[in-house]
């Protein structure tokens, strides 16, 4: 006998073997097999290459420049004009895609060109980059390291034949393996890559950067060591005080954020407005500009500048002099970006906000002597402190401090100075500046800061009470039917003896009178497909897939099957999009 309101169960014929076909519908795909092990190898690749190309810059730099330039040589003013001009020719007529940073033309690769970065690039990038930075240009490997990697992982994926969805991943994965060997870090450049190149990530795409930026690291510690790139003495905050100091070195990066933002978003188009004849002498000009620079005093602005950092974070130098190397770092650095030189404004950001924070640490040291901080520690805050504002990338600033110094003890004056600098910085320029360069450039790129800041719209702002009538699912068709004829609603649901829920209209109910005996239960007019699970707390625009075919939704508590919550209509969620 079967219990009443419930179906029988039908006898199942004998499983037949899975074929050939249903094999491999259920296998993984040849893409999945490599996707993890390839992101492996696409980090130990660019880790090489990341390698190669630090060690190209310094050989470059030694070469040219010498071990340690000083004011007074002539060749600090012919070296970086000569290189300008030579990069410029090589960007005009063979490297078209090597002129930027790299973190910009990583992302037009990722959602224009299906993370297409071709070899021609790769090598071009390299070669125009290492000769502007070893030359004495102001500028930075990280950011021209980042699209060297993804351009490892798009040309490893395109001879795979991998899909382009595939594709469009394994740049970002290649972006992270290279950012983290330029860094030492895989963690910062982990975050920075979901932060500023992807902005969402999935468990998968997130494993696969985690490996490839490992990877990359291991390489990269083999040849350098393992050692953090800055060494400073252990942070005890005694006076409570001394936050103060690091509130104000806050205000004061996110001020420096604000000038060094304005000064690249009106000279770097106006450069590029120019005669196209001057596109070839540009970086030539900023060259010999930065050139000056440091043959009338302040040879420590060109290049990328890690030893001088290493030096302020020391206490080798005066306050004065650290805020005039803060100002013309910025000054050199403005003029070698936009003019269109290969290079990143990674290292540039780090040298400004180190040598603010020594200032900062200086003064204090000079006219607060009672106080314990350290002229390193404010340094080191003042990098993370200019990374959040100029860059916008908070979270990634804050595990950038502490992995390139291994100084966890100092997490807090970096909170507090990084919050302050970047919510100053948003507040008085509220566009990114890799958003203007990408409106500068006529690109249409999605905002990773406004993705960031989107308000996730649930299915609860749009929840109504149930105006509906209810009936369970023993009751018969001709119950139901009285039961709807004393009401208006063109709709109902139907509970169901295992608590699921199913939406039905009176014309299903019709239809289902047509067919089926007076006294058959509501259980067995219900058809198959039931009504989906949903909940309070799902996303709004979980729901849209479902209303072409029910006309409303139950909505049920989490904490007890069966218990509704409410329902939702088409109209219901469309008026919450339209309210946020």
């Amino acid at each position: 006998m079967s219990t009443p309101g419930v179906q029988p169960l039908e006898s199942s014929p004998s499983p037949k073997p899975p074929t050939t076909l249903d094999l491999h519908k259920i296998a993984p795909t040849r893409d999945e097999r490599l996707f993890l092990v390839l992101a492996i190898f696409i980090g130990v690749l660019s880790g090489l290459l990341v390698v190669s190309f630090r060690v190209a810059i310094e050989w470059i730099k030694i070469l040219t420049l010498g071990s340690a330039p000083h004011p007074g040589q002539y060749r600090l003013l012919f070296v970086p004009a000569i290189a300008g001009i030579v990069v410029a020719a090589l960007v005009q007529l063979f490297f078209p895609g090597a002129r930027g940073s790299g973190v910009n033309q990583t992302k037009a690769a990722l959602y224009i060109y299906n993370g297409y970065i071709s070899f021609k690039t790769v090598i071009g990038k390299f070669i125009t980059s290492s000769l502007a930075i070893g030359c004495g240009h102001s500028l930075g490997p990280e950011d021209p390291s980042l699209q060297i990697g993804a351009g490892v992982a798009s040309i490893v994926a395109r001879r795979l034949n991998l899909s382009r969805q595939r594709m469009r991943l394994f740049a970002p994965i290649g972006a992270a393996a290279g950012l983290a060997a330029a860094f030492n870090a895989p963690i910062s450049a982990i975050l920075f890559v979901i932060e500023e190149v992807i902005g969402q990530w999935s468990a998968a795409v997130l494993g696969s950067i985690v490996l490839s930026a490992i990877s990359s690291v291991v390489v990269a510690r083999w040849f350098w060591g393992s050692e953090p790139m800055f060494r400073i003495p252990s942070v005890t905050l005694r006076d409570p005080r001394e936050l103060i100091a690091y509130a104000a070195l806050g205000v004061v990066g996110g001020l420096f954020a604000l000038v060094f933002s304005k000064a690249l978003g009106y000279l770097r188009p106006r450069l590029r407005t120019l005669p196209r004849w001057t596109l070839y002498c540009q970086p030539g000009i900023a060259g010999l500009i930065v050139g000056v620079i440091g043959f009338l005093g302040l040879p420590q602005v060109m290049g990328p500048g890690y030893e001088v950092i290493d030096q302020a974070m020391h206490g080798q130098f005066a306050w004065k002099l650290l805020l005039a190397l803060a100002v013309f770092k910025l000054l050199a650095t403005t003029i070698s970006f936009s003019s269109g030189t290969p290079g990143g404004m990674f290292a540039p950001t780090l040298f400004v906000g180190a040598m603010l924070g020594a200032s900062i640490g200086s003064f204090e040291k000079l006219f607060f002597p009672h106080f314990t901080g350290s002229v390193g520690s404010y340094a080191l805050v003042g990098m993370g402190v200019l990374f959040a504002a100029f860059l916008r990338a908070p979270l990634t600033s804050v595990f950038m401090v502490l992995e390139v110094s291994g100084n966890y003890s100092i997490v807090l004056p970096v909170i507090l100075a990084n919050t302050i600098a970047y919510l100053l910085a948003r507040s008085l320029q509220p566009v990114p500046i890799f958003e203007v360069f990408t409106h500068q450039d006529g690109l249409d790129l999605p905002s990773m800061e406004e993705q960031r800041e989107e308000i996730i719209v649930h299915i609860e702002d749009a929840l109504q009470p149930v105006d509906v009538p209810i009936v369970r699912g023993n009751q018969s068709i001709e119950d139901v039917a009285a039961l709807l004829g004393e009401s208006s609603s063109r709709e109902f649901l139907v509970r169901l003896w295992d608590g699921s829920w199913f939406a039905m209209t009176v014309e299903e109910l019709t239809s289902a009178r047509a067919t089926l005996a007076g006294n058959t239960p509501m259980e067995k007019a219900v058809k198959s497909d039931r009504t989906p699970a949903l909940f309070p707390d799902m996303p709004l625009d979980s729901v849209l897939p479902y209303f072409p075919r029910w006309p409303l939704l139950p909505i049920q508590n989490r904490a007890s099957r069966g218990t509704l919550e409410g329902v939702i209509r088409l109209e219901d969620a469309l008026t919450c999009y339209r309210k946020h």
